[in-house]
């Protein structure tokens, strides 16, 4: 029902501006967080999904798109280094059909490599009600991952992605955005065909987009369609 109270702020301020789209995104990301506003915030990971789907062939501009579409409204490293590791793991599961988010470690920063290697060790270890604070980038992709992890000795494809999203549904707080962080990534690594249809005929997207719609709009940004 919203798309967040940072990246709200951030469109709405740019609107006001001159120039190129992304340059007063930008900036306006950057002003805010120069006037102390948190720009850590989970809104750039929601979006991430389709951004490696434009580049599976190349990592690293997959990463240097997840980058700096995250940029484009949430200034914080930390947004910009979920979004890496988060859209390298769903890289990796559209090729390679495993569920790896250490996969993209090597994109970091060398200097913050541990850091996120240490977060990670807490969302293999921790259950996942234990990321409740998930309104933040690092928390919610932790919290989406462990509710993949935790629920990975299910029997089927579709039993794992209905056991994950209802864990994620289930810690509370930012509920919709941390579902839909690991459902982008259950789903490159599955495809629609895990998602119950009840669940598929609820989607819509742009306007007069379905469920299907959506899914072949993904396979041609990937180039996997006709």
């Amino acid at each position: 029902t919203d798309i967040g109270t940072h990246t709200g702020a951030v469109l709405e301020a740019a609107a006001r501006d001159t120039g190129s789209p992304a340059a007063r995104l930008r900036l306006t990301g950057l002003a805010r967080a120069a006037d102390g506003y948190q720009t850590a915030g989970n809104g750039a990971l929601m979006r991430t999904g389709p951004v490696p789907l434009s580049s599976l062939d190349d990592r690293d501009h997959a990463a240097d798109a997840a980058k700096e579409v995250a940029r484009l409204t949430h200034a914080d490293p930390l947004a910009a280094e979920s979004c890496i590791l988060w859209g390298e793991a769903i890289r990796v599961a559209v090729l390679e059909r495993r569920l790896d988010v250490r996969a993209g470690l090597d994109l970091l920063p060398s200097a913050r490599q541990a850091l996120w290697a240490a977060y990670l060790d807490e969302a293999d270890s921790e259950p996942p009600i234990s990321f409740s604070n998930n309104g933040f980038t690092v928390v919610a992709l932790q919290a989406a991952w462990s509710s993949i992890r935790s629920a990975a000795a299910a029997a089927t494809p579709l039993a794992h992605v209905v056991d994950a999203l209802t864990t994620a549904i289930g810690i509370g707080t930012d509920t919709d955005t941390v579902a839909s962080i690991a459902g982008q990534l259950l789903g490159a690594c599955y495809g629609t065909s895990a998602f119950p249809d009840r669940w598929r005929e609820d989607v819509h997207g742009w306007p007069g987009l379905r469920a299907d719609d959506l899914a072949d709009l993904a396979l041609r940004t990937a180039g996997l369609g006709p």
